[in-house]
């Protein structure tokens, strides 16, 4: 099995996402992704544009994260945290 290096595991992860949520407790900018389950690449998307339009630094970087992972993966996540 092949393991794309450009994909980041949940593991390797999971503390800066936990961390921004203890930031932002509905998600802030990734809320529609992470709260709502809506975890298609346009709603990635749609999320870091929100990011870059409040200044959410760290919205922004935690998307292009998101956008890397696979949907399955996105999905777990957000019932994780």
């Amino acid at each position: 099995m092949t393991v794309n290096p450009d994909k980041p595991t949940i593991p390797q992860v999971r503390d800066r996402f936990a961390a921004y949520l203890a930031k932002n407790p509905v998600w802030g900018s990734l809320h529609i992704v992470l709260s709502d389950q809506n975890i298609d690449d346009g709603c990635v998307r749609f999320c870091i544009d929100q990011a870059l339009a409040e200044g959410d630094e760290e919205g922004m970087h935690l998307g292009g994260i998101l956008l890397r992972m696979s949907r399955t993966q996105r999905l777990k996540l957000s019932m994780l945290l």
